[in-house]
């Protein structure tokens, strides 16, 4: 496989709702690499996002709302080899083609992930970003905002995202897990601080802490995505 991958064409699917401010900016940085595609996948934008991306060219289909169900929407269109989950705010690293290549051919590797930045200066992020290296390197957990790619073939074997309304990346990382290891390339991606801001750093952080502890307590993924929108924790 690792002769093939070489040469190996990559999907970069891209899900968006809404993401006008942020689309042409993640299309910009997969350009000036080789042997790509780039899918949008449209869960139903009413801004500009669809017509942003036609207008530079690209494939633009539309699927059911959900991020999990809009990558495997574009797992299925995809014509490359190599799958890679792009978050529409978040902005892959000059080289990531040659990086995913040569990651991919390391033994016993079924997929990887990009090392984090986030793009604001408070100090508390920078132990956000600590926090995300540690657990991506050591446990080989990282999430969707860190670029994950694997292959087409990989992808197909452990049966896709799981189409939850959340945790789908958490879900998919422990089905990896159980065939292959899972690395990490250490050169980061940018990801917008946007979620961290609207609602804290410390407060974002607890949250996500505490899905991740409601998942594997058994709650369902429909009850948690709603406590989450709602920030009623206290319940659990």
């Amino acid at each position: 496989m690792s002769e093939s991958i070489d040469a190996a064409k990559i999907s970069i699917i891209i899900p968006a709702i809404n993401e006008a401010g942020n689309i042409k900016e993640a299309i910009a940085t997969t350009q000036g690499s080789i042997n790509i595609e780039v899918i949008v996948v449209d869960g139903g934008s009413s801004d500009d996002t669809v017509a942003i991306a036609q207008s530079l060219n690209l494939k633009v289909i539309s699927s059911s709302p959900g991020r999990a169900v809009q990558m495997n929407a574009g797992a299925v269109a995809a014509s490359g080899d190599i799958l890679l989950f792009l978050h529409a705010d978040t902005r892959l690293p000059t080289g990531f083609d040659e990086m995913i290549r040569t990651a991919l051919q390391q033994p016993a590797t079924v997929a990887g992930a990009f090392k984090l930045r986030i793009d604001a200066s408070l100090l508390s992020l920078r132990w956000v970003e600590w926090g995300v290296n540690v657990r991506s390197h050591f446990y080989q957990m990282p999430y969707g905002d860190q670029a994950i790619f694997l292959t087409k073939e990989v992808f197909q074997q452990i049966g896709s995202f799981p189409e939850l309304p959340i945790m789908e990346d958490f879900e998919l990382m422990r089905r990896l897990k159980r065939i292959g290891r899972i690395v990490i390339i250490p050169t980061p991606v940018v990801t917008s601080a946007r979620r961290w801001l609207q609602k804290g750093v410390l407060k974002t952080t607890l949250l996500n802490q505490l899905v991740i502890i409601a998942y594997l307590f058994g709650v369902s993924p429909e009850r948690i995505r709603s406590w989450y929108r709602r920030e009623k924790f206290k319940r659990l």
